[in-house]
């Protein structure tokens, strides 16, 4: 119990009392009073945090992970039983990336600091995890999650009522990704990379992330959060000639591709990048790379930039 209460951030009493007053323990015990849990039973937990972290009550958020994962009467196989470190390791080693322990325990704090207003407390939780997990880490482990759990809150009851905790937070977090920007006196590339959501977007702080990593890299940066109009990104381009041109689009279908040839026009030579949800691989012009997700995004950048970090 100690090691799945470590996992999901939360005291053992607290596993033993959602246990005891909503069945979500552990569906097998072996050994008598032993309590083990399987992989079925971390994810049903998960889904009851996810929707504690969307604002509903303890009672709905457990109703909600047990309609949508049951448990199963059959006794899981003997291989992914979990019952102490020991056993939790492998099933740790087996997914792709574990999430730091801390991050549902932050997540929440910041959450309830962003519900009750508390700008004071929204700041210090932001700060605790860019300096824990960096800016990218607790971008996409923390901070992204709860700003979109809290918009979906406020925009599924149908009124405005909840929309000042999503502007609040937002604000927040724009002022936490500028404090963590470190300022280059001498980049590591001799030309910008040029980062700009698309016209039609209107959601740009994954872009104040993606240039603050890049500074903590040594890579220099100009950022235009704010959407311009094609022909005032073409003139931005054209001035700052930038090694490297980012576009960045969240919302699907919001993004035209042909935005490219119409910021790149004449003898401009800057490396093309894609990024965020919005774009459609298939309609991209041949010259222009997608990235990933933010990670994956300062990974390639940096190597087409400068080949490999120093």
């Amino acid at each position: 119990m100690a090691s799945v209460a470590r996992r999901l951030g939360v005291a053992p009493a607290t596993l033993r009392t959602w246990d005891r007053r909503y069945g979500l323990g552990p569906s097998h015990h072996v050994g008598g009073r032993h309590r083990r849990y399987g992989p079925s039973d971390i994810g049903r937990l998960e889904l009851m945090q996810q929707a504690l972290l969307r604002g509903t009550s303890t009672a709905e958020a457990a109703r909600y992970a047990l309609e949508r994962m049951p448990k199963s009467p059959e006794p899981p196989p003997r291989a992914t039983v979990l019952s102490s470190p020991e056993h939790y390791a492998p099933i740790l080693c087996a997914e792709a990336e574990e999430p730091d322990p801390g991050r549902s325990r932050l997540a929440r704090r910041l959450s309830t600091a962003a519900l009750a207003l508390d700008s004071r407390a929204v700041q210090r939780t932001l700060a605790e995890v860019i300096g824990q997990s960096g800016v990218l880490s607790a971008w996409s482990g923390v901070i992204q999650p709860v700003l979109a759990a809290l918009g979906d809150r406020w925009r599924g009851s149908g009124t405005s009522a909840g929309a000042e905790v999503e502007y609040l937070l937002a604000d927040a977090v724009l002022t936490a990704l500028i404090r963590a920007t470190p300022v280059l006196d001498e980049p590591r590339n001799h030309r910008p990379v040029l980062l700009s959501c698309v016209p039609e977007e209107r959601d740009g702080l994954a872009l104040y992330a993606l240039a603050a990593e890049l500074a903590c890299r040594g890579v220099g940066t100009q950022l235009f959060a704010t959407p311009l109009p094609a022909e005032v990104l073409a003139v931005a381009v054209r001035r700052g000639a930038p090694a490297a041109v980012v576009l960045w689009s969240r919302r699907s279908g919001a993004a035209d591709p042909r935005l490219f040839s119409r910021v790149t026009r004449g003898r401009q030579r800057s490396r093309l990048f894609a990024c965020g949800p919005g774009w459609d691989a298939a309609g991209l012009p041949p010259k222009v790379e997608l990235l990933g997700d933010l990670t994956a995004a300062v990974d390639r950048v940096e190597y087409v930039l400068l080949g490999s970090r120093d």
